[in-house]
């Protein structure tokens, strides 16, 4: 059969049938279908349980109120005039799974009799008992009183079931009808709506756009609404739609910089006034970009390099991780420097010294933006580096006598490859006597310029700059630098030494311990402050005089004697004079000068026994005159005689008993205080006096003498003698009458002593047994026994001293005889006096005196 024939048979029995197509379509229906002839529960149909009213069954069995002009038959229908604007009510399809392509066909009408829209007819359909998403489908208005039919292409495949929904909606006129009927599940493709092909899960990374191709079979569908619906409700507009052939397009949809929240189920729609296409829920999957939890770990750490553990087990975010990065930077610059790290551990090597940085590890996961934040940070330090180089050569900036200023380049971090150094400059120097000090002191780094203080004057001084860190030291070449001239310290003063004469001074000292420089001259400058002579003046100018610098001696004359000067002496340099040391000097003092006795004749008068003199007074020079001496010596004709002009003085005075006991050829006859010589006056030699316990006896007439004046001047412990021999008594050549010798005559004395002195010890010793009888018999009478002690002692000393009073009575008549109590206030001492010389037995005398009394004991 050709096929023209074929359709011609086709066409005839078409006609011949009442329902000739839809019997066929029949035999192709699926199950969830329903033509409303027994009711929605006979298909298995099911009002929502919570939308807010229900739908109304329409039979054509039974009589209803609705206008005539409403078409007849079953059907579901909606009166919204009924119902409140808003209210929805919801009519659930059974659950279906799509094994193979098919299509919803289904009729619906909205009437209203003032041409107002009476609400809206949603389609929805639901997923795996999921959450209503918004309408597939759609149309509100007025379609006036015929029926439409429309088509919904739904592409949910198993092993997904969905389930379709018609939702009346009141719309604000609330004025008409909404009606459903002849729905009908066909197993073929709808004619009318594409279908879409299966829809893909999209997986991207958050902060990434996110695209879904919905690819769709039917004809051109470009006049269609498309949209990409989304589970919670929301709907993105189509971003491009693509013709692949004449039964086959592509509409994309992208999602911006997506975010977990916008991690759901998706579907594409299309929707035209034929009907609807939907495709299954595809999923779009976003992910976390991993990011490690902890900060890297330090493990080691240098100068140019840092050791970390990356620490990335522990996340944040998605994986599976495919990439270990480590960040890093300064923390005080703005660059970032990233290395790609397969182990977990990573060196990070040329860093600078000293220097902090900030270390973050990245992590990235497969797709798009997969690399996640930084994890927190590990902030650390590198070391210091040892200085690049030694700091160059000092420049001396200024050169005084005491310090030294030092300038230097600045020190940058290149140089010092540490933020923290110390600067320090070290100086060292030798002065005399093998003294050295070396010390270092620390400097501001940032002061272009140092001052090294308290050096030494003249001095070559060592400097150089250390550079130090932490990790290392470098130091700079040494300069020697000599410091300047100074003015120079004080002479020694335990080198200063003086030696006195009468009228002048040798001055000698040493150079000062410190210099300073180099010694140019001594200034030595002096005055009289005070003297032993009152004529002498000492309140004139000083006196100057100025010394070589190799010179450190000088000698002073023309100074009075007995004068305390004061020297002054200081050395200077080209820097000048430094300070003084003083030093007291006392010239010493000069001998009296006598009057000139020579071609004088000073003898006034002369007997057997004495001799009168013209005493002078002297002249004082340097010290005043303190005593008097009359000498007297002895002649002998054996002996040459002493020249007056040239004699030395008798500076060691002899008494005359001391000179008959020692041999001595002189004996001083009298020492007269020099206010009992205002003015010339006599005096006698051999006048048989005592003068400040010297006595005066008579001379010998069958001998010879020469008497010398001597004047002595004394201060302190030192003492001047001036001499001159004023008379000489010859010897007489005639008997002369008897006269008693002098020397007998004190062995009379001395023995009558003798006498005296044994009766007192036996009385003593008497007294002492009458004592001791009287103690042991009388012991409470012993205050009256001393008492009778004592009496009696003094009778005995009272009957002594009138047997020296007889005794001195009776040489009161020989006018040769020696007296006891003389006319210069004699006064006795004791025996236990130290100036009484110990009694010598026999012959020999035994002198006591003092300075104003004389007196001699001989011994039987």
């Amino acid at each position: 059969m050709d096929t023209a024939a074929a359709l011609t048979a086709f066409v005839a029995l078409w006609l011949l049938s009442p329902w000739p197509f839809l019997g066929s379509a029949r035999g192709q229906f699926s199950a969830g279908g329903c033509t409303f002839d027994d009711g929605p529960v006979a298909c298995d149909y099911h009002q929502d349980p919570y939308d807010d009213f229900d739908w109304v069954h329409v039979s054509a069995q039974e009589p209803h109120y609705l206008p005539p002009e409403m078409p007849q038959g079953s059907y579901m229908i909606v009166d919204s005039s009924i119902h409140d604007t808003g209210e929805k009510t919801r009519l659930q399809l059974p659950t279906m799974k799509e094994n193979d392509t098919h299509c919803i066909d289904f009729s619906y009408l909205l009437y209203s009799q003032k041409g107002l829209s009476p609400g809206t007819l949603n389609i929805l359909v639901r997923v795996n008992k999921g959450p209503l998403a918004n309408p597939i489908w759609n149309v509100t208005g007025s379609t006036g009183r015929d029926w439409l039919r429309a088509e919904l292409a739904v592409s949910t495949f198993w092993p997904n079931e969905y389930q379709v929904i018609f939702e009346a909606e009141v719309s604000e006129g609330r004025s008409g009808y909404i009606a459903i009927d002849d729905i009908q599940v066909l197993s073929y493709p709808c004619d009318k709506s594409p279908h879409f092909l299966r829809l893909g899960d999209v997986e991207v990374n958050a902060g990434q756009n996110a695209t879904f191709q919905c690819i769709a079979t039917g004809r051109d569908a470009v006049h269609n609404k498309l949209w990409l619906q989304r589970r919670n409700g929301e709907d993105i507009p189509v971003a491009q739609t693509k013709n692949i052939n004449h039964r086959r397009f592509a509409a994309s949809f992208r999602l911006q910089e997506v975010t977990k929240a916008d991690q759901d189920l998706y579907r594409c729609v299309t929707q035209s006034e034929r009907g609807s296409g939907v495709s299954n829920f595809a999923q779009l999957i976003v992910r976390e970009p991993p990011r490690p939890i902890a900060p890297p770990q330090l493990l080691g750490v240098g100068p140019t390099y840092l050791l970390i553990q990356l620490n990335a087990n522990s996340i944040i975010g998605d994986g599976p991780i495919i990439l270990k990065e480590v960040e890093y930077r300064m923390t005080s610059g703005s660059w970032t420097e990233t290395h790609a790290v397969t182990a977990p551990t990573y060196k990070l090597w040329h860093l600078d010294p000293d220097t902090e940085y900030e270390i973050r590890v990245l992590l990235t996961r497969p797709g798009e933006g997969g690399t996640g934040l930084p994890g927190p940070p590990l902030i650390t330090r590198t070391k210091c580096a040892e200085p690049m180089r030694t700091p160059k050569t000092l420049k001396i900036a200024e050169i005084q006598a005491r310090h030294i200023a030092v300038d230097w380049e600045s020190l940058g971090y290149n140089i010092t490859r540490c933020h923290t150094f110390n600067v320090t400059i070290c100086y060292h120097y030798f002065r005399g006597h093998n003294e050295s000090k070396a010390d270092c002191l620390d400097m501001d780094p940032k002061a272009p310029q140092h001052v090294v203080n308290h050096l030494p004057p003249y001095t070559n001084v060592s400097l150089k700059m250390i550079l130090t860190n932490p990790e290392g030291r470098k130091e700079s070449e040494e300069t020697i630098i000599q410091t300047d001239e100074d003015v120079p310290g004080p002479v020694p003063f335990n080198s200063l030494q003086g030696t006195s004469f009468e009228n002048k001074i040798f001055l000698n000292w040493k150079e000062p311990l410190d210099p300073n420089g180099i010694i140019t001259q001594y200034e030595v400058s002096y005055s009289s402050i005070r003297s032993f002579d009152p004529a002498v003046p000492v309140a004139g100018p000083p006196q100057t005089v100025s010394n070589l610098w190799n010179s450190t001696h000088h000698v002073f004359m023309h100074l009075h004697p007995g004068t305390t000067y004061q020297f002054f002496i200081r050395a200077s340099t080209v820097k000048g004079f430094g300070p003084a040391t003083s030093i007291n000097v006392t010239t010493n003092i000069s001998a009296p000068t006598l009057p000139d006795y020579e071609g004088i004749d000073a003898s006034l008068n002369e007997t057997a026994t004495t001799i009168t003199v013209l005493l002078r007074p002297a002249q004082a020079k340097g010290a005043p005159i303190s005593a008097y001496q009359i000498v007297v010596e002895e002649l002998h004709p054996h002996r040459t005689k002493r020249e007056a002009g040239s004699m030395e003085c008798y500076q060691i005075p002899v008494t005359y008993q001391n000179a008959l006991s020692g041999g001595a050829t002189y004996y001083f006859a009298a020492e007269l205080p020099p206010g009992n010589l205002p003015e010339p006056a006599p005096f006698t030699v051999g006048d048989n006096r005592t003068y400040q316990g010297f006595w005066n006896p008579p001379l010998a007439p069958r001998k010879g003498y020469n008497i010398y004046f001597q004047a002595m001047s004394s201060v302190e412990k030192e003492t001047k003698t001036q001499c001159v021999r004023i008379a000489t008594k010859a010897a007489a050549t005639e008997e002369p009458e008897v006269i008693p010798d002098p020397a007998k005559q004190t062995d009379r004395v001395v023995k009558i002593a003798g006498i005296s002195a044994g009766i007192l010890v036996f009385i003593l010793l008497l007294l002492v047994v009458i004592l001791i009888v009287k103690k042991s018999k009388l012991a409470k009478k012993r205050k009256d026994a001393m008492g009778n002690t004592r009496q009696e002692m003094t009778h005995m000393v009272n009957a002594m001293d009138r047997s020296y009073a007889d005794q001195s009575t009776m040489h009161a008549e020989d006018p040769l005889s020696i007296t006891f109590m003389d006319q210069h206030n004699f006064s006795p001492r004791l025996p236990n006096d130290p100036l009484v010389p110990t009694a010598v037995l026999g012959r020999k005398n035994v002198y006591h005196g003092d300075n104003n009394s004389f007196f001699a004991i001989s011994y039987l």
